[in-house]
């Protein structure tokens, strides 16, 4: 029995030693012209919110940490990466039209006021991005102003 135990245990951390040479690309690169932060003039607090908040699964600059390189943790994380970017990608805003840009700006506060974003699982491996109820507040407002701008071509 000990033997088999044994053998189990060699084989199970073996093969967590090979998983570990499949790691998913990194979601990685250049803040672009694109970039919401650089087509865009926004207010520090809520750029900082954003940056804390959003943009890890919500745009192509991800800032990983120690246990994003340990699979099969990596490919969770680049799970929720690319499901995150298919949904909002704040790396793409200088490319979208106004009322995509609007729609993405509803949708974001929607979301925040119902609590799903960000995810209650990412906000308990990364407390800076858990949102206050005020900066919740000051999040929505500026969705909700910066959508009249838009719309209003300032």
């Amino acid at each position: 029995m000990r033997k088999i135990i044994l053998t189990l245990i060699i084989l199970f951390v073996g093969a967590l030693v090979v998983i570990q040479f499949f790691q998913p690309e990194k979601n990685s690169g250049e803040i672009g012209s694109n970039h919401l932060l650089k087509s865009e003039q926004l207010p520090e607090e809520i750029s900082s919110l954003l940056t804390n908040a959003c943009f890890d699964c919500h745009s192509n600059q991800t800032n990983y940490l120690w246990y994003h390189r340990v699979a099969p943790v990596s490919w969770l994380i680049n799970g929720h990466i690319t499901e995150g970017k298919s949904e909002l990608n704040f790396s793409d805003w200088g490319t979208w039209d106004p009322i995509d840009k609007i729609t993405a700006l509803d949708d974001m506060a929607t979301e925040v006021k119902n609590g799903k974003m960000p995810l209650p699982s990412y906000v308990f491996m990364h407390s800076k991005a858990k949102l206050s109820e005020e900066q919740k507040a000051r999040l929505i407002a500026w969705t909700e102003s910066f959508s009249e701008k838009i719309l209003t071509g300032e």
